[in-house]
């Protein structure tokens, strides 16, 4: 069976693509959970490496769980209650811990439809650029079942809390005017311009300062549950190690003789 992931890089971003259209992505199997993950270790272990666009081929982004096998390996055909709970910590519920846990910026570049644990792996993205015929969904509720792998989680905190609500309780799916119109999207472009756009947000992300990205990122992860003063401290301490980036000295430098020369011109 070929390899889940294609890894290609393109300057400092890196470009994920899933590579599984005969089960329409599927991110449930343990080989493309276990690609996933050494995945993102990889690029977090690489400082060189700004930005990270994740796409599928073929139809779909991903349709989430495999159901040929999702019975016997996370189900009721493990034989006890217990084991499924396992069987979701040790397999599934890792890839959100690494795919959110990425410590560069993240896009997902949904080419086709984005289903159960597919629209969550979207949603551990940062932003999200859509094709038009990109089609979203949280249908855990159509099997009798439940978002095993974060989607409580990621849903509510990217689109409102009623939305989320009704997209979790219904299981209906959205297509991505609608998906931009409540904030899932950020860009709808036509199918064949969906790279390129993508490709140009990562590598406009990308001309800035890794570290910075990387304790921008940081700060605004904790931001989501911690309090002001706390962020507060949190910012003037990473603050403090930007400042001796050499990025930072650079871009001040350039700053500081654009604006002597503009100075002198004036008084010419």
């Amino acid at each position: 069976m070929k390899p889940f992931l294609e890894h290609r890089r393109d300057g400092a971003v890196v470009v994920l693509t899933m590579n599984r259209p005969e089960t329409l992505n599927a991110v449930s199997d343990p080989d493309a959970i276990a690609a996933l993950i050494e995945a993102c270790a990889r690029i977090n272990a690489d400082h060189g490496v700004a930005a990270v666009v994740l796409t599928g081929s073929g139809s779909a982004f991903s349709s989430g769980g495999n159901l040929k096998t999702i019975r016997d390996s996370v189900g009721a055909g493990l034989g006890a209650p217990v084991l499924s709970r396992h069987a979701y910590r040790d397999g599934i519920q890792r890839v959100p811990l690494a795919l959110y846990g990425l410590e560069v910026p993240t896009i997902a570049a949904v080419n086709g439809h984005a289903l159960g644990a597919g629209n969550d792996l979207a949603c551990m993205c940062d932003i999200r650029i859509a094709s038009e015929q990109a089609r979203f969904a949280s249908t855990f509720i159509k099997l009798g079942l439940l978002p095993g792998d974060g989607g409580a989680w990621l849903l509510p905190r990217t689109v409102s809390r009623t939305r989320a609500y009704e997209m979790a309780f219904t299981g209906r799916t959205i297509d991505a005017a609608q998906a931009l119109t409540w904030g899932l999207v950020s860009q709808v472009v036509p199918a064949d311009e969906l790279m390129g756009a993508a490709m140009a947000l990562a590598q406009e992300i990308a001309r800035h300062s890794p570290q910075a990205l990387r304790l921008t990122k940081r700060l605004m992860r904790e931001a989501e549950h911690s309090r002001l003063d706390t962020i507060l401290e949190m910012s003037a301490g990473f603050q403090a190690l930007a400042h001796h980036t050499p990025e930072h000295e650079q871009a001040l430098a350039a700053f500081l003789s654009r604006s002597t020369q503009t100075t002198k011109r004036g008084q010419a």
